[in-house]
């Protein structure tokens, strides 16, 4: 029982303090929390909490804080939210509208962003890792043709070869047609072998292993991540120090430190990973949490949001976990 009260104690100062940015006193506690206890009760389990490392003192005189390990102990502990209704709703309408990839990845990280009043993330879909839609070959005079690949995220790559012969319609068609029973559905690495095994068939064509080449080297172009931000403006009333907010800008915009944490967050077990503070192995995100979902097919890239880490972890965690699960609804459809 006083373990379970000193829980409640910590999300009481959590909760307290992401609404009002202000330390959380004992007497507070008492008056407005529902604890049903005396605050002399509360301070001895705040004493506790204290000695755990899971709150501080900012000021002799103040209430307590949270540590990056209180927010630990106070998200590993909360159960599994979800969105309003009207709210999952506007979500499946706002994504089901967009035109294409493109416009399905600017309009989740803008809701994200609207949602949680947070910097939105979203890590655009890796073309080394999609599946192939379909190729396409087509002649550019005599001796030249144009590889197209489209990708299952919806990105188009091309390329052009040479052919040291002018081949029939029939045999650029056959040609055509088998790339396509041999890419279809394929990622990069399972692509290779397929292609391979294509190549060596008796009676190839002797152009094969050049168009296979540029299937595959179109199958894995556009390979530069991508990392796309809404919300910036979001981080001048976050409650970040003026020093801190400029190191959170700069990591966002340099991006490099941010997809390092996404890649080791995409390793998380869990739906939606949390990494607060110093969990973040960042100096420039010490006063920072990210939360993100994988989305998309293999769960490969994710989408999330970043504020201080004074932030509503049950709402955001809950309009990260929606808009990955519609995100991921979008784009399998593309």
């Amino acid at each position: 029982m006083s373990e379970d009260r000193r829980h409640a104690v910590l999300r009481a100062i959590v909760e307290g303090y992401v609404a009002t940015s202000e330390p959380v006193g004992s007497v507070a506690l008492a008056s407005r929390s529902g604890l049903a206890v005396s605050s002399a009760t509360i301070r001895n389990d705040m004493a506790a909490l204290e000695d755990e490392g899971l709150i501080t003192q900012p000021h002799t005189s103040a209430g307590r804080i949270p540590t990056d390990k209180g927010y630990r102990a106070f998200v590993d502990h909360l159960a599994a939210a979800s969105l309003p209704e009207p709210q999952r709703r506007a979500i499946a309408s706002f994504l089901s509208d967009a035109a294409d990839l493109n416009d399905v990845v600017e309009r989740s990280v803008r809701l994200l962003s609207q949602l949680t009043r947070q910097v939105a993330v979203v890590q655009y879909p890796s073309l080394r890792e999609a599946a192939v839609r379909r190729v396409e070959l087509a002649r550019i005079g005599l001796d030249r043709a144009l590889v197209v690949v489209v990708s299952a995220d919806a990105r188009v790559e091309q390329q052009t070869i040479a052919l040291p012969d002018a081949p029939s319609d029939d045999v650029f068609e056959r040609v055509a047609r088998e790339l396509n029973e041999q890419s279809i559905g394929q990622r990069p690495a399972a692509l290779a072998e397929a292609l391979d095994a294509w190549v060596e068939r008796p009676g190839q064509v002797q152009w094969a292993r050049a168009v296979a080449d540029a299937v595959l080297g179109a199958a894995r172009g556009g390979t530069v991540e991508r990392v796309v931000l809404a919300g910036t403006s979001h981080l001048a009333g976050a409650g970040f120090e003026p020093d801190a907010m400029g190191a959170v800008l700069d990591t966002l915009e340099e991006q490099v430190v941010l997809l390092r944490l996404l890649h080791e967050m995409a390793a998380d077990s869990s739906d939606v990973a949390v990494r607060i503070g110093a969990e973040t192995h960042a100096d420039s995100l010490r006063s920072a949490s990210l939360v993100a979902s994988a989305y998309g097919p293999g769960a490969l890239s994710l989408v999330g949001a970043l504020g201080p880490t004074r932030m509503d972890y049950p709402g955001t965690i809950a309009a990260v976990r929606a808009v990955a699960r519609y995100l991921s609804k979008a784009v399998e459809a593309e």
